[in-house]
């Protein structure tokens, strides 16, 4: 007698007895089945896994036809095996070990264990009870930590012993072409682009466990956010070699939420380590996590980092867009302000003992070193500030508060916070004396260069006082010029005198020193320096002619002339 059995299925497969000899559910199931008057048994099989495609896969199995197993249609074949209970107890050589077998065989190809851990999402409970995902996970982290030419050479000797293990009388196994990767560490980032958030996050720990550089675990992770976050596309330049072409990827189908989720999450995948994740692209996901509106204390995170690695930023990166509901100025001035005070709680602790009053000798070239984050960064927020103050909108107190957060002795020359501060007054004339006075506080006018000194003199946007006080002070380095060298004339005539120097010039007529030749070329120079501040002087004449508050000059150049 025959029994038949509906499954059910949407493609309402009728299986026939002889299903029973290799199943051991089925065998139970119609076993424990009684129907006294004889007609069909209908059993519903709603929770085989991998559904209808998996279970016709069995059916034809059961029959001996040919079917093709791929690395894509595996994993489902196993679990669906495991579920209806395909061991070696109801036939030799069942299902369950013949996918098994075939398994081993995904396992030692990288682009046949990518698409079996694809798959396991269809099948997830059940696979992870049989271990297949971490078993796939294990392998691909195994390939990704060995060097390509190792991985090239295993890849090698496999293809040519893989045919002899295959039985092709019940299965036709169908393995992809296992390919040669290149010699590169991100050879293997594109692949790892396939699998979903979570498989991927599981897959990066395993590779960061295996022992991978940190510094490739977080190209990785940047490379997969750009392939589904199309913001950190869009603020990379042409030249930018790291920028994803996302193919056949349709990025736009993504929702913000999405986006910003998987965002939070990668970055909980970042590398703590300083210096790992090039700051460029902390910058791009800060601005990314703006615009998304991402968690604070995702965006208190990102900062920190960025903070701690200023020195290594770029001005072009630094414009963040102001995100805010009210927004005030054109770019996020507040933010680059926290990034700078969390630079300086790191690196101003360091560097106090280092200010040039307080080097000691023995110890400058180390001290040096370690002013150099100092003197970097001071020189990118000047420059950052020069960008910024051509925006109308962008008040004084916060110009000012930016400004005054880097320290004075990070500041070898004032000339780029001078450019900032004349770019600011251009762009706000509105701005009254006694704010300009105090504005320009911000800038020792000490520490001037000549050329800039000399912009000053010429520069009727600035206060008077301001301009005699450049003046005065360049004046008075010219006059301490010409002392120090008037010094060194003195001590190199004396020295002529008692020692001698058969390096000095001589009479053509004597073997006696002519201490003359030296004087006169130091004459040629005082003069030069003098006929310098004559010019001084004269342009100053001129500029406090054309100010109302001219009469605070007569004081300062009897304090001069005294």
């Amino acid at each position: 007698m025959s029994r038949n059995c509906t499954t059910g299925l949407p493609s309402d497969v009728t299986v026939k007895f002889p299903l029973l000899s290799r199943s051991g559910l089925l065998k139970k199931l119609i076993t424990d089945f009684t129907n006294e008057d004889g007609s069909n048994c209908v059993l519903q099989l709603d929770d085989v896994p991998g559904g209808d495609k998996a279970f016709s896969l069995v059916t034809k199995f059961f029959y001996n036809v040919k079917i093709d197993v791929t690395a894509s249609n595996v994993v489902s074949m196993r679990c669906a095996a495991e579920y209806l209970q395909m061991n070696e107890n109801y036939g030799e050589g069942n299902l369950i070990a013949k996918t098994e077998a075939f398994l081993n065989e995904v396992f030692s190809n990288w682009s046949d264990s990518i698409k079996a851990l694809q798959t396991c999402e269809e099948v997830k409970i059940c696979a992870e009870e049989l271990h297949i995902v971490s078993r796939c996970i294990d392998s691909l982290a195994m390939r990704a930590c060995s060097e390509p030419n190792i991985f090239n050479r295993y890849v090698e000797e496999h293809d040519c012993s893989k045919n002899s293990t295959q039985d092709p009388t019940l299965l036709n196994v169908i393995s992809s072409e296992t390919k040669s990767v290149s010699p590169s560490d991100d050879w293997w980032y594109e692949d790892l682009c396939l699998l979903s958030l979570p498989l991927f996050k599981r897959l990066i720990l395993a590779i960061d466990g295996k022992g991978m550089n940190p510094e490739n675990i977080a190209r990785s992770l940047i490379y997969y956010i750009k392939r589904f976050v199309p913001l950190m596309n869009s603020q990379a330049s042409s030249k930018d070699k790291s920028s994803v072409n996302n193919g056949t990827t349709t990025t736009s189908t993504i929702s913000e939420a999405d986006q910003r989720s998987l965002l939070e999450e990668i970055l909980i995948l970042l590398p703590d380590k300083k210096g790992v994740t090039p700051s460029k692209y902390l910058l791009r996901l800060l601005r990314t996590a703006m615009i998304l509106h991402a968690s604070p204390s995702c965006i208190e995170n990102l900062e920190k980092r960025i903070g701690s690695q200023l020195h290594q930023a770029e001005l072009v990166d630094l414009l963040i867009p102001n995100m805010g509901h009210s927004v005030e100025t054109l770019y996020d001035i507040d933010c680059i302000h926290r990034i700078v005070d969390h630079f300086m709680s790191i690196y101003q602790t360091t560097t106090t003992s280092t200010s040039p009053c307080k080097i000691e000798e023995g110890s400058l070239v180390a001290r040096t070193e370690a002013l150099a984050p100092m003197i970097i960064v001071a020189n990118l927020i000047d420059s950052y500030l020069a960008e910024v103050a051509h925006d109308v909108n962008l008040k004084l107190p916060k110009f000012q508060a930016l400004a005054s957060a880097i320290p004075d002795y990070a500041r070898p020359l004032d000339d780029d916070l001078y450019h900032a501060i004349d770019v600011y007054l251009k762009t706000h004339p509105w701005l009254v004396d006694f704010e300009r006075e105090q504005f320009c506080r911000l800038m020792n006018c000490q520490k001037l260069s000549l050329e800039a000194s000399t912009h000053v003199a010429k520069n009727e946007r600035l206060p008077l006082r301001v301009i005699v006080e450049v003046l005065f002070f360049e004046q008075l380095r010219l006059r301490t010029s010409i002392s120090s060298w008037l010094y060194v004339s003195e001590n190199l005539e004396t020295s002529q005198r008692s020692n001698g120097n058969p390096g000095l010039p001589r009479n053509n007529d004597s073997d006696q020193l002519d201490p003359t030749h030296g004087a006169e070329s130091l004459k040629d120079l005082v003069s030069e320096l003098e006929k310098e501040c004559s010019c001084i002087k004269n342009e100053l004449q001129k500029l406090a002619k054309t100010k109302k508050s001219w009469s605070i000059i007569p004081k300062i150049f009897c304090r001069k002339n005294s």
